[in-house]
C-alpha cells in the first residue's frame, strides 16, 4: 500500500559513535558558519549546536590547514566534555579530503568537483571509450581517499548539489536531477566494489521540486542495484525567516512523509543553532505518523510517483481546477485582512457575511443565492441543495470513493477533503487516487487544520503536510486553518509561501541564500535583509545571495540574478549564471544590483 508511512530500510552508517539508518531516529545537523581557522570561535559555535540538540557538526575545509583545524577544533571540544561528531566539508581540494579523513569523524565530499574540474558551463562531447575513461579516472583518485577512511573509521558523505554538477555530467545529463543522480552513482559503485559502506548521500537544490525528484530518482537507481544506503536530506540556499522554514520544511516534509531521510538539515541563512530545533519538530512530527492506522490504496493507473504530474481535473467556473493556479482560501472576513499584502481567492464565512466585493463561501444555511457565494455542502446535505454554477463538498479524507460515484462528469463541484488520522498526506492522497481510478475529476481543495499558536510549528506541520500533496501534483488548492494563531495574516501568507516553495504559484520575490559556513565574505544576515529590502516588491524574480564562489553560480542555478561574496569587502554580481560586474566594493554592491536589475529591463518601482 502505497500512503502508509514507514521508514525506508537502510544500512547503518557509524559517524563518531552515532549511527544513522533506519534502525536508529532521524539524526539533525547543522554547519558551523565561523572562520574554521579560528579554532576558538568555531569550537565555542559546535558547543552551542550541540546544545541545541544536534546530533553531528559540519565545518567547511577549503585547505589541507583547515582540514587540520577541524582536528584542532575537535581537541578543544573533548577536552570540554562534547563529544560531537564533526564532518568535514570540502569543494575541489582531495588533498583536504584526506587530511580531513585522519582527524574527523566524517568527510563530506561533492562528486561534481571532486575529480572533475571546477564547472565551466561549457559543452564537452565524449566518445562511449572517453566516457569509461573519465569513470577510471575517478575511481583512481577515490582509491587513496577510501583507504584513509578505513583506516580512521572515517565515514563518507557523497554530496551532490543541483547546479554543482560538472561540466562532464552536465553534457551528457544537463543540468537536471538525472543527472545528479548519475553523478553520485558513479562514485557508489567504486564504493561498493570496494565494499566501504559507511556512505551516506545527499541530493540538495535550492528548487524543492528537483530536490525531491532527485532524491526520489536516486532511490529508485540504488534499489535497481541493491544498494541501501541512508540519505541525509536538505534544501540548500532555503533562505531567512518564515521563507527558509516553509521551503525546508515542503521539500524535506515530502521525502520524510514516504519514509526517506535517515539525518536532515534546515539550512538558514541564520545562526546555524536556530536551524536544530526547525528540524527536531520536522523529525518529530513526521515521526508520530509511525504504527498509525493502515490506508488502504494504490496509485491510480498512468501516475509516476518519481516525478508526478498535476492530476487532471475539470475547471470549475473558470476559477478551479484544470490548467488554473491553485487557490487559497481563509477562514476569515475581508475586514480581517484589510491591508495584507496577500488576499485569499475565497473567503469562509460562517455567519455568511457578505460584502459583495469578494468571493465567499457559506454553510448551506446561510447561503441566499448571492452574487459571487457559494454554499459549502456536507453529502447529507447534497440533495437539499439546488443546482448552482459552482458547489464547494467537503469531504472526510476517509470517504469511500463509492459514495461519489455520482460526481462523475460534474463540473460544477469542488471537493474540500479534510484529514482524520495522523497521516494527513496519506489519507488526502489516497482519496484522490481512488477518485481517478473511478473516473472522478471534480478539482481538490486540501482543507488542514492546526491547533498550534506557535508559528514555526504552523511552518513546519502545513509545510510539511500540504508541500507532499502538492509537490505529488494532488491539489487544486489549499485551505490552511490556525484557530490559535495570532495573525489570520501570517496564516494566509504562509498558504501563498507553500504554493511557491511547491512551484505552483509565485507571489514574491524568491531569495535563495546559503546558509552561511567558514568560507562566507561578508555578514551573510544583514546582507540578505538589505537585498530584501531593495528588491523584495520584484516578485517576478529569483534573486541569489551567496556567501562565496563555491555557492555561486552553480547552486544559485535557479536565480535570474545573483550577489556573490568575491573576497573580503568584494562582491560579483551575476545575471544568470553569467557573471557582469567582478569584485565591486561591498558597500556599492546593492546599488550596483538594482542597477543591473533595471539594465535588463526586470525592474519596476515598488
Amino acid at each position: 500500500m502505497n500512503f502508509n508511512y514507514s521508514r525506508r530500510h537502510t544500512v547503518s552508517v557509524n559517524v563518531g559513535g552515532i549511527a544513522m539508518g533506519s534502525e536508529w531516529p532521524v539524526r539533525v545537523q547543522s554547519m558551523t558558519n565561523t572562520a574554521t581557522d579560528d579554532i576558538d570561535a568555531s569550537a565555542a559555535q559546535c558547543q552551542r549546536i550541540a546544545y541545541a540538540g544536534a546530533d553531528y557538526v559540519r565545518l567547511t575545509a577549503q585547505g589541507v590547514k583547515q582540514a587540520h583545524s577541524i582536528g584542532e577544533v575537535s581537541q578543544v571540544l573533548r577536552a570540554q566534555g562534547c563529544d560531537i561528531p564533526l564532518i568535514a566539508d570540502i569543494h575541489f581540494n582531495p588533498q583536504a579530503a584526506l587530511a580531513a579523513a585522519e582527524v574527523c569523524e566524517g568527510v563530506r565530499i561533492n562528486p561534481g568537483n571532486f575529480v572533475d574540474p571546477a564547472r565551466t558551463f561549457k559543452q564537452l562531447d565524449y566518445t562511449q571509450e572517453e566516457y569509461e575513461a573519465e569513470l577510471a579516472r575517478i575511481r583512481e583518485a577515490l582509491l587513496p581517499f577510501i583507504a584513509v577512511c578505513r583506516e580512521h573509521h572515517t565515514a563518507v558523505r557523497l554530496g551532490v548539489n543541483h547546479g554543482s554538477l560538472s561540466d562532464r555530467i552536465m553534457s551528457r545529463f544537463g543540468n537536471t536531477a538525472a543527472g545528479m543522480v548519475e553523478s553520485v552513482m558513479e562514485f557508489l559503485r567504486v564504493f561498493v566494489q570496494e565494499k566501504f559502506m559507511d556512505v551516506v548521500i545527499s541530493m540538495k537544490a535550492s528548487n524543492v521540486v528537483v530536490m525531491v525528484e532527485a532524491v526520489r530518482r536516486l532511490v529508485d537507481a540504488m534499489d535497481r542495484e541493491d544498494m541501501h544506503f541512508p540519505l541525509h536530506l536538505g534544501v540548500t540556499e532555503a533562505g531567512f525567516g518564515e521563507d527558509g522554514r516553509v521551503k525546508s520544511a515542503v521539500g524535506i516534509g515530502a521525502l520524510m512523509a514516504q519514509g526517506l531521510g535517515d539525518t536532515i538539515r534546515v539550512s538558514l541563512s541564520e545562526d546555524p543553532e536556530l536551524e536544530v530545533p526547525v528540524a527536531h519538530k520536522l523529525v518529530d512530527y513526521i515521526s508520530q505518523r509511525e504504527g498509525h492506522d493502515p490506508i488502504s490504496g494504490e496509485y491510480c493507473e498512468g501516475y509516476d510517483p518519481l516525478c508526478p504530474m498535476r492530476r487532471k481535473t475539470i475547471t470549475v467556473s473558470d476559477r478551479i481546477g484544470g490548467s488554473q493556479q491553485p487557490v487559497v482560501i481563509a477562514s476569515y472576513r475581508p475586514d480581517e485582512l484589510k491591508g495584507a499584502q496577500l488576499q485569499p481567492d475565497f473567503y469562509y464565512s460562517e455567519s455568511g457575511l457578505i460584502d459583495g466585493m469578494h468571493q465567499f463561501l457559506v454553510p448551506l444555511g446561510s447561503w441566499r443565492g448571492e452574487r459571487n457565494v457559494y454554499p459549502l455542502l456536507t453529502l447529507g446535505e447534497w440533495e437539499r441543495c439546488p443546482e448552482v454554477p459552482m458547489r464547494f463538498l467537503q469531504l472526510p479524507a476517509t470517504t469511500p470513493v463509492e459514495r461519489l460515484e455520482f460526481l462523475k462528469g460534474r463540473n460544477d463541484t469542488v471537493l474540500v477533503i479534510t484529514p482524520v488520522g495522523v497521516n494527513i498526506p496519506g489519507e488526502q492522497q489516497a482519496l484522490t487516487h481512488a477518485m481517478d481510478a473511478a473516473g472522478i475529476q471534480c478539482p481538490v481543495v486540501m482543507r488542514n487544520t492546526y491547533a498550534d499558536s506557535s508559528n514555526e510549528w504552523l511552518q513546519v506541520k502545513a509545510g510539511a503536510d500540504l508541500g507532499a500533496v502538492l509537490l505529488n501534483g494532488r491539489a487544486d488548492g489549499v485551505w490552511l486553518e490556525a484557530p490559535n494563531c495570532h495573525s489570520c495574516d501570517d496564516v494566509v501568507r504562509y498558504a501563498f509561501a507553500i504554493l511557491q516553495a511547491a512551484r505552483q504559484r509565485t507571489t514574491k520575490t524568491e531569495f535563495i541564500s546559503c546558509p552561511g559556513c567558514g568560507r562566507t565574505m561578508f555578514d551573510l544576515q544583514t546582507t540578505v535583509q538589505r537585498v530584501q529590502q531593495a528588491t523584495a516588491h520584484l516578485t517576478h524574480l529569483k534573486i541569489g545571495v551567496m556567501g562565496c564562489i563555491v555557492n555561486g553560480p552553480g547552486e544559485m542555478a535557479d536565480a535570474d540574478y545573483g550577489y556573490v561574496g568575491a573576497a573580503a569587502g568584494r562582491i560579483s554580481l551575476y545575471k544568470g549564471k553569467q557573471c557582469i560586474e567582478m569584485n565591486i566594493p561591498e558597500d556599492e554592491a546593492i546599488d550596483r544590483l538594482v542597477a543591473l536589475i533595471k539594465q535588463h529591463g526586470d525592474w519596476k518601482d515598488a
